[in-house]
């Protein structure tokens, strides 16, 4: 996703706590200049002309503490903006990519230079993946089809950043639901089993979401519980906490797995 002008004196704002600022833009033919500014000064000029189309990004060291940012487009010639990262030197940075109500075969559709050359220059330590919920109830979709789509996906992944791990969130249970009744989505069996084989064709881990929640028909309890909306396909704010809490706890316990044996096998 980005955000893109050809006016001048176009901007967009933020502020956070950090170390250092990241901003990501897209390099064009004809592409024009922008203004930086950090805490209300002018710290650069960046000019977005290239000759061919390619990401581009530049990155300020900062002084720890909160800042604010903007940034000012200085000319009514094309301006393409992708994002900017603000940093932190210690702990742990979280990007979200995702697009709501997306399928994963979206991805494939993304520039792959550009997506690649992102993932390289962030460097992730883990990619997550959570899809499948929509391509549940997708009529243009076969289990053998999905499959081979969502492998194709993780092997790119894996070329573009092949020290990270990558996790796959699984969809949780759903129904559909309809003015007189309610019934189980069957295609949420296909999906989970077709990206189970494409994980480990890929060495990937996968999370079992619709397991952990109680198993099959289990959102009708979560619904019940106040934890599932009235849609039988999302959660409540208390449910969305209550899968980000065993999803943690899952992980963590699998760290303490491999750091002592690790430890064991190493003697560190």
């Amino acid at each position: 996703m980005s955000i893109e002008t050809t006016r001048a004196g176009q901007s967009v704002y933020a502020q956070g706590e950090c170390d250092s600022l990241e901003v990501d833009y897209l390099v064009q033919p004809d592409g024009g200049s922008v203004a930086v500014y950090v805490d209300d000064e002018r710290r650069d000029e960046i000019s977005t002309a290239g000759d061919q189309m390619a990401p581009g990004a530049v990155r300020y060291d900062l002084s720890p503490g909160l800042h604010s940012f903007r940034v000012v487009t200085l000319e009514s010639r094309p301006v393409r903006l992708f994002g900017w990262v603000a940093d932190r030197n210690a702990g742990v940075t979280y990007e979200a990519l995702g697009i709501n109500g997306a399928e994963a075969g979206v991805m494939l559709k993304w520039n792959e230079i550009m997506l690649a050359t992102y993932l390289q220059r962030r460097n992730p330590a883990m990619i997550v993946l959570s899809y499948g919920t929509n391509e549940a109830s997708d009529p243009s979709w076969t289990q053998e089809g999905y499959a081979a789509m969502f492998s194709s996906l993780l092997a790119q992944l894996r070329q573009a950043a092949p020290t990270a791990s990558i996790l796959v969130l699984g969809p949780g249970d759903r129904w559909s639901r309809t003015r007189y009744s309610i019934r189980l989505v069957a295609g949420i069996d296909w999906v989970i089993e077709a990206q189970k084989r494409a994980c480990l064709a890929n060495r990937c881990a996968y999370w079992d979401t619709r397991e952990r929640m109680g198993g099959r028909g289990s959102m009708r309890d979560w619904v019940y519980a106040g934890l599932g909306q009235n849609d039988y396909v999302h959660f409540t704010a208390p449910g969305y906490r209550r899968l980000a809490e065993v999803l943690f706890a899952d992980l963590m316990g699998q760290y303490e797995i491999y750091k002592k044996a690790r430890t064991e096998e190493t003697g560190f």
